[in-house]
């Protein structure tokens, strides 16, 4: 037998004692996916440019509506997507790091110190995409709805930001994100792509589920109407 027969063998064994535990409630994994949509159609459409901006402004006023969203759920959403779940201290971090996580932290279950300084990396790279395009100017066609609240040497800075240093860091934000979930996949043999999609992991009994009720599918609605709602608002003040 060789020892990769040995090491399915005792991961088959002990599997009959994980239960299906929900860690990703709904308005996450929603959140998650439309958010993935929104950003690379803004790539594209930027890309594409002339009657796309239409459409690139568009997306863009989802993924700020989005963003105020995930806010607002950091607060309110299930165990393992509100802030204080993996929001660590550095000491927690470099115990990590040092492989001395102790058994009551569940850093694999949620997300790591590593995986939450790139989810915050990139919650706050893409608001700051968000805010500069909203008074970005190409100086063609397309000025962001609140451009006329800031100098022309503000909007400019703004906007070079927006279409060359912004844009890259979210790129490379983005595909480290990728490269990550693959490195767990092929190599560490985790799946973490299917979590986002069901909801659920397989884990061992008493840690803790994250709620994913029907009323709180109902206060995930009302938050991303609120959100709606302020980033229309927002827009509006522009016209």
């Amino acid at each position: 037998m060789t020892g990769r027969n040995q090491v399915d063998e005792l991961v088959e064994s002990s599997a009959s004692r994980f239960v299906a535990t929900r860690v990703w409630d709904l308005p996450t994994r929603l959140f998650h996916w439309v958010l993935v949509v929104s950003v690379l159609a803004s790539f594209a459409t930027g890309y594409v440019g002339g009657n796309a901006m239409t459409w690139h402004l568009r997306f863009g006023y989802l993924a700020f509506a989005l963003l105020l969203f995930r806010l607002l759920w950091g607060f309110w959403g299930g165990h393992w997507s509100r802030f204080r779940s993996f929001a660590y201290a550095p000491a927690t971090s470099m115990r990590y790091l040092r492989g001395q996580s102790r058994p009551d932290e569940h850093h694999d279950v949620g997300h790591s110190p590593l995986g939450a300084l790139s989810v915050f990396a990139l919650l706050a790279f893409l608001a700051a995409q968000v805010a500069t395009g909203l008074c970005a100017d190409d100086e063609i066609a397309t000025t962001g709805p609140l451009n006329r609240f800031v100098t022309g040497r503000t909007a400019s800075l703004l906007t070079h930001w927006h279409k060359d240093f912004g844009q890259r860091i979210i790129m490379v934000l983005v595909l480290l994100h990728v490269g990550a979930v693959l490195f767990y996949l092929v190599r560490l043999r985790r799946n973490l792509i299917a979590p986002m999609v069901n909801g659920d992991k397989l884990l061992e009994p008493g840690v803790p589920p994250a709620v994913d009720s029907t009323r709180s599918r109902w206060l995930a609605l009302v938050l991303l109407l609120a959100a709606g709602g302020a980033v229309t608002w927002i827009v509006a003040l522009g016209r």
